[in-house]
């Protein structure tokens, strides 16, 4: 394509073409940090729906290795956020290295707190508060388990933020805001230096979370077969490694504590976080 970028994020590494300079010039600009690498795992491609939107109401349809024949296209002016979601499809659906949780994660001290919950928990919100307060982003978009050893990998992509996350998260480098996506308000946060230069590294899960926000505070602990069932569900690829996949799983949720956490805003989360760490 005639605009392209390369960047590894954590163990994946794309190449992401364009027929738009724009998205390109924002990918490369947000992910300047990161690692270029000499072979991609993946390639996403941001097309034209017809060869005249290009300049025309320009209508940005996600293609690459894998794609959703049926998903809609998004606007030009959404050009980046269909890159992220490009990237996160061929993870998604490609991926066979790790058993991948849709989860945001952080790590201290080696060790690895994983959050999974439906969409409006709150799990990309508090990854990045904990960021912002000392613990290192591993992703707030999938948490990558090793088969053979059990370890949490980072996939640390641009953190996105919706709606009222968006003002109660500080940062040093952000995108640009993008209104009235279908995900509502949009606006894409870069990792710390710390989250890419050890994205590499990979830490022992410790505790699990599964937090829902809009709540009364509350804690249960929750039984390791409804951690597997939540957790099955919320893996894009535990069918497809088959035994590795349930050998992973098992593991994690008898070897991991689990805990179910209500809350009404961040701060309370927060707290609840740090009295909980073990």
């Amino acid at each position: 394509m005639r605009h392209s970028v390369h960047l590894r994020i954590g163990p994946a590494a794309f190449r992401i073409g364009s027929d738009w300079a724009a998205p390109v010039d924002a990918l490369a600009d947000l992910y300047r940090d990161y690692p270029v690498p000499d072979v991609p795992d993946f390639t996403v491609r941001l097309e034209a729906t017809r060869p005249w939107r290009r300049w025309l109401r320009p209508s940005v349809q996600i293609t690459g290795d894998y794609m959703l024949p049926e998903a809609a296209p998004l606007p030009l002016a959404h050009g980046l956020l269909a890159a992220e979601m490009g990237m996160n499809l061929q993870v998604a659906l490609g991926w066979r290295r790790h058993l991948l949780l849709h989860a945001s994660a952080v790590e201290r001290n080696g060790r690895a707190l994983l959050m999974s919950g439906e969409s409006g928990a709150g799990k990309s919100t508090l990854a990045a508060l904990l960021m912002g307060r000392g613990w290192r982003l591993m992703g707030d978009e999938f948490a990558l388990i090793a088969p053979a050893t059990g370890m949490a990998h980072a996939f640390p992509r641009l953190v996105s933020l919706k709606g009222g996350a968006i003002g109660a998260v500080a940062g040093d480098r952000w995108g640009p805001l993008l209104p009235c996506t279908p995900k509502g308000d949009i606006r894409h946060l870069v990792p710390d230096a710390r989250a890419i230069a050890a994205m590499d590294e990979p830490a022992r899960p410790a505790l699990l979370l599964f937090p829902r926000y809009g709540e009364t505070r509350a804690v249960r602990e929750m039984p390791a077969s409804e951690a597997f069932v939540r957790l099955t569900q919320a893996s894009t690829n535990y069918t497809l490694l088959g035994e590795a996949g349930f050998t992973a799983l098992t593991r994690l949720v008898t070897e991991v504590p689990a805990l179910a956490i209500d809350y009404p805003d961040s701060e309370t989360a927060l707290a609840m976080v740090e009295e909980l760490w073990p």
